[in-house]
C-alpha cells in the first residue's frame, strides 16, 4: 500500500495500490466522503496512465488543485519511482 501526503485539499493523505499498472485500491483519509469514495470507485480497475489523464488538473474552488488532482500527482509520483 502506497501513501501520499496531499497539499491544498481537505484530505491530508491518500492510500492506494497499483498492481501491474492497474489501480486496485484508493482510500482518501478524511475529506468529503461522497466525493472521495466516488473518485476511488470510478478509477478502480483503470490503467494508471489513464487514471492520471482523467484526474490531472481538476481544480476545486480556485485552489489550483483538488482531491482528484492530488490523486493524479500521487500516481505520477508512484510511476516515476
Amino acid at each position: 500500500m502506497e501513501k501520499y501526503k496531499t497539499v491544498g485539499v481537505c484530505s491530508p493523505e491518500i492510500h492506494f495500490e497499483v498492481e501491474d499498472g492497474i489501480v486496485k485500491h484508493v482510500a482518501f483519509i478524511s475529506g468529503c466522503p461522497g466525493n472521495t469514495l466516488g473518485i476511488a470507485s470510478l478509477i478502480k480497475g483503470l490503467d494508471v496512465h489513464e487514471a492520471i489523464a482523467k484526474l490531472k488538473g481538476i481544480d476545486c474552488r480556485g485552489r489550483g488543485t483538488s482531491c482528484p488532482d492530488q490523486l493524479a500527482k500521487a500516481l505520477e509520483a508512484y510511476i516515476s519511482k
